[in-house]
């Protein structure tokens, strides 16, 4: 395309041209391997249906699973595509959870909304791109099912993890059926969890990266 050839990509990690992250740099990132929680993804000592993360918390989806581990490399390369503008990083990202993850047993795919602010402030909606991105390789409907609730509070980034569990809030035009809900990052859960309980329906959770707690 023309507008490939004024503006090369190059490589985020090794600068290598053809696009911003390439295939190498791609598959050497790292993986989050079984056992995992059956419920949230954590990776666990042996296999369980909930860990330490998630027991005792009334969870509204049925299952979360990233491809890769939120370490300090992919949180670089979260952060240049969220708001460097490195958007064409959506594609890269979206082969390394398609080529990681099982497709999900579901009729649609949706995605987290960004709050306003974050919204006009990037230019773009990193979570909706990387949802359409998931639908098409998974042949399947991508369609904006959430909106951020009138005063829904602080963002999430300000906010201790306690306070996390507490303030995410939407409404969903759609609460049946089995729903794919991306996001980019899986960090409490608090997010998904809200989000779910908005869609009523059976959800399954879907993130590029996720949050490892360390015993």
């Amino acid at each position: 395309m023309l507008l490939d050839l004024l503006l090369p990509r190059w490589c985020v990690v090794c600068a290598r041209g053809g696009s911003q992250l390439c295939s190498s740099c791609r598959d050497a990132l790292p993986g989050l391997t079984p056992p995992l929680c059956e419920l949230c993804g954590a990776p666990t000592a042996w296999p369980v249906a909930r860990c330490r993360e998630c027991s005792g918390r009334r969870l509204a989806f049925a299952s979360a699973r990233a491809a890769v581990p939120y370490d300090d490399d992919v949180r670089r390369l979260v952060r240049m595509w969220k708001e460097r503008g490195l958007r064409h990083l959506d594609d890269a990202f979206a082969d390394v959870v398609a080529g990681r993850l099982a497709r999900p047993d579901a009729d649609v795919v949706t995605f987290v909304p960004p709050d306003a602010w974050r919204s006009r402030q990037r230019g773009h909606r990193p979570a909706e791109r990387l949802a359409r991105a998931l639908a098409e390789r998974w042949g399947m409907a991508c369609e904006p099912l959430l909106e951020r609730a009138a005063g829904a509070g602080r963002r999430q980034s300000s906010l201790t993890r306690r306070e996390r569990l507490r303030n995410p809030a939407f409404t969903a035009t759609a609460k049946d059926g089995r729903i794919v809900l991306v996001d980019d990052v899986y960090t409490t859960g608090a997010t998904a969890h809200a989000a779910a309980r908005a869609l009523h329906a059976t959800v399954h959770v879907v993130t590029f990266a996720r949050t490892v707690r360390r015993a």
